[in-house]
Parts: C-alpha cells; structure tokens; sequence
C-alpha cells in the first residue's frame, strides 16, 4: 500500500505503510546505515520524510557535525513493498539536516566514534546458542527455540558508515559497504566491501575485487534482478561505476564522466538506468551502466520518470521536467536515447511551475501558479491535461497528492481558512472532480520541508484508513470503513495490560493512535498492518480525550479496529514473522537489550527469548517476512568501543510443522456488527491462536466473499453536493444540479446526478432503481445561457506567433444544437455547427502584435448568447536604444526617443527618468520632447516594459547655452575593424577625442566624439564652451574654424593597433542615427536630409549657371572659386604619407597661427557658419 504526499505537487512524497517496506527497491532486504557515538541508543525522535514511487526522491538525514548527538538517517528496501525513510535525533537535538538520496541508493545510520583512525582491531567472534536461556546443550526438538550466531566486522572498526544489502527471495547472500566519512572534507575517505552466502553467519572481505584503492560510496541493486549490482566510486577519487552480475562475487569497473546524485532504475527493463548528475543533466544506460548517452540538460532533481507499462507506448519513453526560467519548467516526454529537439513531446501547453510533475500510475500531475493563485492539472490515462475541481469556494491555498491507488486520487487541501490543517477530499477515476471526506487533518512538516499528514491506509481490508484530526482544539483518531465516506472515532479497550478495567465512553473518551511514519527504518514504527494478515493493526498510542505522546502503550486489534488490547505498557518495535503469523516485539529503548518476545496468538500471550548472552544496544533489525527462512537479522554494538555486531537468528525452531487444513479458522469482518463493508460481505482465514504450525505463502486469506445490495452508505456526494448532518447529500448554493444538461439535446435524454456517486472498488449490487443511482432525465429545448471565452489557461495575454487555445464554456443550452462563432479580432472569423466540437478548445496564431477584441456568439432556435474577450499579444523586447543627442541647448526642446528591437513591439510603457526626478514620466509613445533649465550634465533613463519584460538604456546629455559641431569620418580601414558594439564605439571615441586635443591644442574637456552605430564608421565632434573662462560663440566659431583647416589637411590620425592608422576627416553630409523609421521616431532626421538635398541642387544649379544668370556677381564669383583652389579638400589616397602627431608644430602654435590668418579675414569667408543646432544622438547602442 503506498500513501504519497506529494508536497505542493512538487510531491515530496511520503509513503505511510504497515509492515512492507520498498516497492521497487533494490533488493528484498537493502539497508543503509550511519552509526552515531552519542546517538546509539537515543530514542528515535525526528521525522523523515519518505518518497515512494511517485517520485522516487529520498532525503538522507544529514548529521550536524561538532553537535552532541548528531542525528542519524537510514533506510531500509524490500522488494515486494515501498522504500521506507525513517530518522532520528540524537539526545536533546533538534532533528537534523536533510540532503535528497535518490530511491534505491540506501540510508545510513552513522555513528562517530572517538577512537582513531586504524580503530581498535579483534578477532572475528562467532558462537551459537539455542533455546531460551542457552546454557550450552540444545533441548529436545519439540520444544521451541531460537538458533543464533553473531558476526563482527573487524579491521574496520573506524568506519562510521555503513550499507547492508539482503538480496532476500530465498538468497543467502548479504551484501555490506563500510565507509569512513570525513565529517570535515565531507567526503568518504575509506571503504570496504563484505559479502555473506550464507545469510550472514560468515562475511568475506572484497577489497581486492574492486580494487585495493578504490573508495566506494553507494551500492545499488537492480530490482528486477537482484542478482545485478552497481556500486559508485568516491567522485574525489575517480569517477567510475563497479558492476556485478553474480551478486557481488565479481566486479567490472567502468568510468564515466560525470557524477552520479541519483540512480532510477526502469521498472521492468533490468539493464535500463537513469542517471541524475550533480549539474542537472539527466543520462540514461541501456546496458547496466557501460555506457551513457545525456538525456537532457536543466533537469529538475527528482522530477523524471521511466514510462509505466500499459500506458506509454515507447517502454524507453522518459517524462521530464526541465527548467526554462526562474520558477517556470516544461513538462518533456521523449526517449531515453533519442532525445533530442526535434524528437521531444510537449505534451501541456505553456509553461509549469518548478517542482510540480509527478507522473504516478494512471496520473500525471502539474501545478500553474498565475497572479499568486496555484492551478492544478491531471493527465488521466495520457489523455490531454484538464484542471482539478475542487469545491467553488475551497480555494486552496496548498494542495498535496497523498495517494493514486485504485484510480482514484486523495488530496490533502488547505483551504483559505486553515493554517495549521488540511482537509482530506477524494477524487473519481479521472482525477478531475473532488468532494470533502475529512475535514482538519493533523499535519506536520518533515525536517526537509515536506509536508506529513495522519493519514494511514490499513492493509488488507479495502476501504479502511485511519486519521489524526483536529475537534475542538484536540487531535482524536478516527477510522473509516467506506473509503472516507463516514467516520467514527476508536473504541478504548475494556481493561489495559494489568487486567484492570478501564472506564473510557465514547465521544468524550476513545483510544487514539499514532500514525506518523517510523522515524527509524530498522524499527516497525508507531503503526503496522499487513496485507498477509487482514484486520490485525498494532499501533503506539493512548486512551483519553485526544492523542499525547505521554502514557503510550501499544494496542493490537483482530477484528480490523471494530475492538482493541493493550499488549504493552511501554513503546515496542512490533514486526509481523511467519508470512504475518507471529508477532515479534522489541523494547523501544536507549539501554542494551537481550530479550526479544514473540507472540503466536495475536498478541494474547507473549514468549520472552534471549537473543544475546551480553546486552546488546539494537540499532535495527532486518527481516524477510514473506519468505521460507524464517531468519531475523540484529545488528549492534556492545559498547561504544566495540566491533560492529551482525546477529543472525533462525526462528523456525519455534514452529513444529506446516499448517494443516485443521489449524485455521475463519471470523467476518464487520463495522460495528454491519456485515457489509464495502458493499460486501467477506470472511477471513487464519491461523487457531497458539498453534505452533508455519503458515505457507500461498495460503488463502479470504474465505469467502459476497456482494450485498447497495446503501447509502456505499455512496459519497457527488461533485457540488454536501452532506448534510442527517447523512444525506444537498446541493451547495453555487451549484446548479441541472448544469450537467447543458450538453444534452432536445429529444434524448441523459444521466443527471442525484447527487451521489457509488464510492469506488465498492463491490455493492444495485437491485432495480434505487434513490442513489443517477436517473435518466428528458433533455428539453433551452436557450444558451451563461456563455464564457477563455484561454485555455487563463491569461489575458499571449506571445506573438505562439498557438493559443480558447475554451468556450456555455452555463445552461442545448449544447449538440447551438452553433458558435468566434470572431479573433484579426479579420478570421471561425464558426462551429455544435459546441461540443469545441470540447477541446480552439486554436489560433496571431502573427502581429496588439489588443485583440474576441467575440464568440452562439445560437440555437430557443435564443442567443454572445461574450467578449481582450486578448493582449505581445513580443518580446530584444533591445532598447535611447536616441538623444549628447549635447543640447539649454532652455530649448529636446527630443528623446526610445528605439525598441524588434521593431514591430507595441503594447509597450515607457517610463522616462530624467536627472534626479523622483517620479517617471509615463507614455505610451516612445517619444518625448523636454526642455533642460541648467547647464550641466543630465542624465537621462528609459525603461520599457513589454508584458513581464522591463528593458532599460540610458544617455548622459549635456546642456550649454551654445555649442559647435562637426561631422567626422574616418579612413576605410576602421570599418573592417568595427564589431559595431557599444563599448567599442566609447573606446574610439576617446582615442579620436585624445588626438584632436593634441593636434589643435584644445583642451580634451571642450572637445566630445560620438560614434554611430552601423557602417561605413561615422562620428560626430561636439565643441563645447571652456567652463574656467568666458567664451562667446564667436570664438567658438573660431575654434571649429580651425578644426576644420587640421582635419581637411589630414593632419589628425591614431594607431589602432600596431602597422594600423586611421585618420581621421571631415565631412560634409549630414549624419543621423540609424533609428527606426516607423511612426513611433521623430521625423527630424528624414526633414534634415531633405533640406540638405534640396540645398545641394540650389548650389549645383547656382553653379552651372551662374554665367548666365544676369543678377550673380561674376567678380565675386570669381574671387571665390579662386580661394577654393587655395583650400582644397584633402584627398583620402592611401599612397599619401602619414606623419606622426610628433611632426606637427605644437598645439598653441598652431592654434596662434590659425587664429591670426583668420582675423585677416581670408579664410572666414570661404568657410560654411556651422550653426548653434541640436544634433541626432551618437551615443552607442
């Protein structure tokens, strides 16, 4: 029996059980264990959490290195059951740290010792003893006995860690790994290997097999062939896997390449294996672990899982879940070797949240957290996922899968109101709609964070489950014999373990039990039951108005919970021997022990046998209770300095012979004296109390079986129906029964609830027409009503080009006989002759961005219906680029404009923070025009945001009263140098910057260079006004003068890099930015370069023929043309000497030169007045 508790769906499991332990482990008896020097004998106190199947993700308790009584984990496996994770605390310690282990890799129980390394070494001690007080002689055959021998590991007295294998299924072969962990490297530092074949009377030492250095660390075994064995090296070592076919007696070493966290062996292919790596990547081996193949990368711990058989088609198939973004995953389907793009499943729609698949059974679960509201999804059967119902008004603020067996699932919900309880709601076969069993579920947390909840499934009796509940501010047990349908708190026993009476009424007195998991995996725990074994439950617990962890005692029942005993006054481990025939029983103590007791007439009279001459302190105990050995392994110490101790104990003397036909007896199960439990009446087979007769495995436990006729107690409410404190079930008030006809057409007639659903593997027989079953009902001709467009989940807003899928829901109508049409808002119009072929949803692309107007309308001949939807899709923002000009003047309008790639983005905000503004200006429009007050730098920043996308660039502008410009270019080499990246463009700027300053002498904080994007390699020089000295625009004017003479006689150049020159010129043509060109920019640039050409033909036409023209000036015409001959431009030949920075007069001289020449008045008039302007922005994308 597994019960999951998968926590948030993230499904952290825990598996609660009665008395089997590992489905789909690594062998029939697998323990691993981690001795603690002052935890030895501590009583168990901490809680692990436990996976199951579900999700295969174990946690090993971590101790808490320097810290007395360090805690301690383990685990133990079998074959025919569910891995089992148990903890404990040492003395006074809080519970301890939590790492994950993966299922079939086993736990510890670490002990440290205070010794040294090379520990205290003794020779092997082995003695046999029989019978109860041993004394040296064995007694006569027919008395019962007990045959022991005890093994201890010596030489290895310093390993604080160790790892026990029992292949079990008859196989006499024990496997065990010891390590010495190094608390302070956090690494295992030793290692060896034992081996038994002869259940454990004698071991062998293995080192040299696997290598007299090698440092072993895990040991797996296949489940399917317990025969196959995988060990893992030490990754600080090596890197390597050790492989055995013949159980351990010969290993194979095979390196890998990366390090094994976990191990997920296929469920029926025994050389098919799934690897989890420390870096997320998820491997898978066809061939035992030889060789590997990366299945996929980002892969979440624990969230992958082999195709289970009959469901997927491909036995290789793997579900993954694998990380796109910080809290978001995708759910992928593949196969373990072809894996790649093209060949993977993405089989939900959209995005998942983080540790939320679980693939279980005949169920897949997800979880989709939208605007802080978690919605939940299930694939039945692989069908296409759909979301789970809970009550209207549930409104779940967590959710926990705690089992999926009998294709029904339990769900523990905590609904808005609760905080410290979850209520229990059951589903049908489909996983879809969900109807409140339970209500205030005890819950506790695990020391990993995973949810615990008092919720336990008694094995062999179908239907029965016990609860831990919260009335009244008290936890009380209550049990159900219908599956949740009904619940009732335990009867006390009528005498404790003294004989004396007990005087406890129900409700205000009753028996409560403990149903938490075993903290200890070698120990039975608080509760146990047996498949083998109907209706026997032994439980930890106490009598009075609610549950303590005061005055327990244990309790043991016959009947399945219908009458109790108390068989203890003290906590004991109580394990089921003998095929679930005997009862073995082990003192719950710190202290040493030598008595064990065993019952063989359900607990009414217990035997004591001495399992050990010295005491022993019992850290486990290991057993195979279905098989035909009948041996029980101890293992302990004697003192803390001791060799470990393996005791072997052969129960099969207490039996004298197989059971006969005449040695059983049969009893019904019963609720209170009703014969019919779930919808039948059932007799049960076992074993007369006392006979000292071994049960066989393939005896039959029921004896007969007989369907009854159905109740109402074989029924629960149906979806949207609450039961009402006189039992019967009534519609909520936001529920309307006749919703379920909506899909029905005039003329026929469908099943309509009356508000009760047969619970599930509920065998009752319905005879004629019953007030329970659903009735036919007449469909009648309605209009629509109630009509609702979605998305398929949920959002309001989609990505450009992705398919979306819309739902139409109709409230009431005649759905087979209402069409439907569905305007997108893009000019495609759909239309449906029916709305049930809408049942899967709709699906649509939209290929440009923006706000959609939806309309679906439906009709029928009774009326219409119409609804709107406003759909927003979007692109993602790639870039932003704020064009606005470095320089501007002060008091005058400034346009600043954000350019956004890809171009055809809309749908956006744009948020201007301009110098210390303490509030944004928001716009729409990616443009905005703003006047600087002061002189100085500003600086200005735009953050666009797109959906859940917020992109940002900012601009150091300068504002002056009057600045100079001039256009530059450089020689063509520079472009084939350009990577056209922002940094890149800074960087030539200031080289280009540096020269200029040399050559003309002005200081480089006058002086600014921009480059813009794009090729051919353009800039711009900006000529500001010295700050220490006044300087009136004319002498600015001068300055750019000069620049102009220096730069047309080629006299500016840098080295880019050795052998590499690059000059730099001036240029006539009038920059812009390469922005974008759609309506969102300013038009200045396009009104710019008009103008220039339209002047460009004026002077060309001026030109050509200005001789003809009777109102030119031919004298000045002359003149000019004469002075353009004086000052040529500079020719751009690459043959033309270059001349170092160093061969040029000095800066001042120049500059005093330049200034003179022009004060005559020669050159001023030939030269173009460059004009106080803003200029487009060169600062870099």
């Amino acid at each position: 029996m597994r019960l999951r508790i998968f926590d948030k769906l993230r499904l952290t499991p825990r598996v609660e059980e009665s008395s089997t332990m590992g489905l789909g482990s690594c062998g029939t008896f697998s323990l691993l264990f981690a001795l603690l020097l002052h935890a030895f004998h501590a009583k168990f106190g901490a809680q692990a959490g436990v996976s199951s199947a579900a999700d295969r993700s174990f946690h090993r308790l971590e101790p808490r290195v320097g810290q007395t009584g360090a805690g301690v984990s383990f685990q133990v496996s079998d074959d025919n059951s569910e891995q089992k994770w148990g903890g404990k605390a040492g003395l006074g310690n809080e519970a301890p740290k939590t790492e994950p282990i993966r299922e079939n890799a086993f736990s510890e129980i670490r002990h440290v010792r205070k010794r040294s390394a090379q520990g205290v070494s003794s020779s092997r001690t082995e003695y046999r003893r029989a019978g109860d007080e041993a004394k040296g002689s064995y007694p006569r055959q027919s008395d019962p006995y007990l045959d022991t021998s005890t093994f201890a590991l010596s030489g290895d007295s310093a390993h604080n860690q160790a790892m026990v294998h029992w292949s079990g299924h008859n196989s006499s072969v024990i496997l065990i790994l010891t390590k010495l962990y190094d608390f302070n490297l956090g690494a295992v530092t030793e290692s060896s290997l034992w081996r038994s074949s002869d259940y454990g009377s004698t071991y062998t030492k293995l080192n040299d097999k696997v290598g007299s250095r090698t440092v072993l660390s895990y040991l797996y075994v296949c489940p399917t062939n317990k025969q196959k064995i995988m060990m893992l090296s030490d990754p600080e070592v090596e890197s390597a896997v050790l492989i055995s076919s013949d159980e351990g007696a010969s290993f194979e070493k095979y390196p890998i390449s990366f390090n094994v966290l976990s191990l997920l062996f296929h469920p029926a292919q025994e050389n098919w294996i799934l690897a989890y790596s420390h870096d997320s990547k998820l491997y898978s081996s066809m061939d035992f672990g030889k060789k590997w193949q990366l299945v996929h990368d980002n892969v979440m711990p624990g969230r992958f899982y082999w195709a289970v058989m009959g469901l997927d088609r491909e036995s290789d198939a793997v579900h993954i879940e694998t990380r796109v973004a910080k809290g978001r995953a995708q759910y992928v389907k593949c196969r373990a070797q072809r894996c790649k793009e093209a060949n993977r499943q993405y089989l939900f729609l959209g995005h998942v949240d983080t540790n939320s698949l679980v693939v279980q059974d005949e169920y897949v679960f997800t979880q989709v957290t939208k605007s802080g509201r978690a919605s939940y999804f299930v694939s039945y059967m692989r069908e296409p996922f759909k979301r789970m119902q809970l009550p209207k008004y549930c409104l779940p603020k967590d959710m926990h899968i705690i089992s999926t067996d009998e294709k029904q699932v339990f769900a523990a919900v905590q609904e808005w109101n609760q905080n410290h309880t979850y209520s229990l709601y059951i589903s049908d076969s489909p996983g879809v709609y969900f109807t409140l069993s339970l209500e205030n579920l005890r819950t506790t947390r695990g020391p990993t964070g995973n949810l615990l909840v008092d919720f336990y499934k008694v094995e062999g009796i179908n239907g029965m489950y016990l609860a831990n509940k919260l009335l009244d501010y008290r936890v009380k047990t209550f049990i159900t014999y219908n599956k949740g349908q009904t619940w009732a708190l335990l009867p006390a026993p009528a005498a404790d373990v003294a004989g004396n009476n007990i005087h406890c009424v129900t409700p205000f007195c009753s028996l409560h039990l403990h149903l938490e998991m075993s903290e200890n995996p070698y120990t039975s725990g608080p509760i146990t039951s047996k498949k083998s074994v109907p209706g026997i439950i032994v439980a930890t617990g106490n009598i009075g108005t609610e549950l303590s962890s005061a005055n327990l005692g244990m309790f043991i029942t016959s009947d399945a919970g219908n009458s109790w005993r108390q068989i203890f006054d003290e906590e004991h481990n109580i394990w089921f021997l003998d095929n679930g025939g005997a009862l073995l029983a082990v003192l719950h103590v710190p202290t040493p022990i030598r008595h064990l007791w065993i019952s063989l007439d359900e607990g009414k009279k217990w035997d004591r046998h001495t399992f050990s001459l010295a005491p022993l302190y019992v850290d486990g105990v290991l057993m195979e209770s279905e098989s035909d050995n009948h041996i029980i392994t101890f293992f302990g110490h004697f003192s803390h300095r001791s060799e470990w101790q393996l005791m072997k104990i052969d129960y099969k003397g207490l039996f004298s012979q197989r059971c006969m036909d005449g040695d059983y007896q049969t009893w019904s199960l019963h609720n209170k004296g009703e014969l019919c439990v779930m919808g039948e009446k059932q007799i049960f087979m076992k074993r007369r109390p006392g006979n000292r007769c071994m049960l066989s495995q393939d005896y039959s436990r029921i004896y007969s079986s007989e369907p009854c006729q159905c109740t109402a107690y074989d029924f629960e409410c149906d979806y949207g129906w609450e039961r009402r404190t006189d039992g019967k079930c009534s519609p909520a008030f936001w529920f309307d029964p006749n919703g379920a006809a909506k899909s029905c057409s005039a003329g026929l007639s469908f099943l309509n609830s009356t508000g009760y659903r047969k619970v599930l593997s509920n065998n009752c027989k319905e005879v004629g027409r019953n007030a329970y079953s659903p009735r036919r009902q007449g469909c009648r001709p309605r209009p629509p009503r109630g009509l609702r467009l979605t998305t398929y989940g949920g959002e309001l807003s989609a990505r450009v080009g992705s398919n979306v899928t819309f739902m139409v829901h109709l409230q009431d109508g005649d759905s087979p006989r209402t069409s439907v049409q569905l305007d997108f808002g893009d000019g495609i119009r759909i239309t449906y002759s029916n709305l049930s072929r809408t049942d899967d949803g709709i699906q649509h692309v939209y290929r440009a961005t923006g706000i959609y107007r939806l309309t679906a309308a439906v009709e029928n001949s009774q009326g219409s219906d119409s609804t709107v939807l406003y759909l927003h899709i979007t692109s993602p923002v790639e870039r932003v680029y704020l064009s606005a000009p470095l320089v501007t003047v002060r008091g005058k309008e400034t346009n600043l404009t954000a350019v956004v790639w890809p171009s055809q983005v809309r749908m956006m905000t744009f948020f201007w923070w301009i110098t210390n503004s303490s509030e944004p200006i928001i716009t729409l429009d990616g443009s905005i025009s703003y006047t600087f007050q002061k002189e100085g730098t500003n600086k200005v920043t735009v953050q666009v945001a797109s959906g859940s996308t917020v992109m940002q660039d900012s601009r150091d502008i300068t504002v002056k009263d009057f600045f100079r410009s001039l256009p530059l270019s450089f020689s063509p080499t520079l472009d084939e140098h350009n990577p056209d990246i922002p940094e890149w463009r800074e960087d030539i700027g200031r080289v280009a910057q540096t020269a200029l300053s040399q050559v003309s002498g002005v200081p480089s904080h006058q002086l600014l260079v921009c480059l813009y994007p794009g090729l051919p390699t353009t800039a711009e020089l900006f000529i500001l006004p010295n700050e220490h000295k006044r300087q009136t625009p004319e002498e600015l004017q001068m300055i750019s003068d000069v620049f102009v003479t220096i730069l047309n006689q080629d006299l500016v150049h840098f080295e880019l890099k050795v052998d590499t020159r690059i000059t730099v010129y001036i240029t006539q043509q009038t920059l812009a930015p390469l922005v974008d060109s759609s309506a969102l920019h300013s038009g200045s640039a396009m009104l710019v370069l008009i103008s220039v050409v339209f002047l460009g033909l004026v002077a060309f036409f001026i030109y050509k023929f200005k001789r003809k023209i009777p109102w030119i000036h031919v004298e000045t015409e002359d003149s000019r043309e004469k002075e353009s001959e004086v000052i040529s431009t500079v020719s751009q030949n690459d043959n033309m000497s270059k001349v170092n920075l160093g061969d040029f007069p000095s800066g001042k001289d120049f500059m005093e030169k330049e200034l003179e020449a022009r004060k005559g008045g020669s050159m001023a008039r030939n030269m173009d007045r460059i004009v106080t302007r803003e200029y487009p922005n060169c600062t870099n994308v």
